[in-house]
């Protein structure tokens, strides 16, 4: 035998393909919050385009939470998961409602205009809200500990939080006027969009990315649980055959 031969070991190459997935997820999810906060996307949100500034929600509400959540390894995820506080926090049935309804009220038009008018206060604990209560969602959805749910009621949960949520997105896509009027107030328009065309692409792009996103989540869960189901017909059939 060559004392100098690589060798095939795949426990060494799964540990390094799970952390590469790990650190590249978590990576991802850091190089978009950077993006939103300290990029001129930051400012063309705040003071000017309401696209941009729904942009930072969905990436603080959404996509940075679940590539958090992927992030984490497994033995990390059970850690956290030990004390009480964060298993009742991540439980779907607290979870889902408390993102649903911290997204909706944030884009109430009194609320959302007041946050904007803080910067400072309201405006922070409106993004601090959004990351938080995705993290709580997301853990509910692919995350193994606490809750130990089947595939087919994590499909279900993942689908009714895309119908529940969608429509906010619609909605501003679909008023026929401005809602938001520190948007309408804006020091310049950019790009050549009025307040209502701003709104509306604001919407629309909200909905598409929800589908994508929701629906992506969705489908992985969906063929996990027809798996799922053809192992457990695959173990019946010997049984049926006598």
């Amino acid at each position: 035998m060559d004392p100098y031969a690589w060798s095939w070991n795949p426990e060494g190459l799964v540990v390094v393909v799970l952390t590469i997935a790990y650190f590249t997820a978590l990576l991802v999810a850091m190089l978009g919050l950077l993006a939103v906060s300290v990029s001129p996307l930051h400012m063309i949100g705040m003071m000017y385009l309401l696209t941009i500034h729904l942009l930072q929600n969905v990436v603080l509400a959404e996509w940075a939470p679940l590539l958090v959540v992927l992030a984490l390894p497994p033995a990390l995820a059970a850690a956290i998961a030990r004390p009480s506080a964060v298993q009742a926090l991540t439980h779907p049935a607290v979870a889902l409602p408390l993102w649903l309804a911290n997204y909706m009220v944030w884009h109430l038009p009194w609320v959302y205009d007041a946050a904007l008018r803080h910067p400072d206060s309201l405006l922070h604990l409106e993004h601090a809200s959004y990351f938080l209560t995705g993290v709580a969602m997301w853990w509910s959805l692919v995350q193994d500990e606490p809750h130990r749910l089947g595939a087919g009621l994590r499909a279900a949960l993942v689908f009714a939080a895309f119908v529940l949520a969608s429509p906010i997105g619609l909605v501003m896509a679909l008023v026929p006027r401005a809602i938001y009027s520190f948007y309408v107030h804006a020091p310049e328009r950019l790009w050549g969009l009025t307040p209502l065309a701003d709104q509306q692409i604001a919407g629309m792009a909200m909905a598409l990315e929800q589908a994508a996103v929701f629906f992506a989540v969705f489908l992985f869960w969906l063929i996990r649980f027809l798996e799922e189901q053809d192992r457990l017909a695959d173990v019946d059939r010997p049984f049926e055959a006598t």
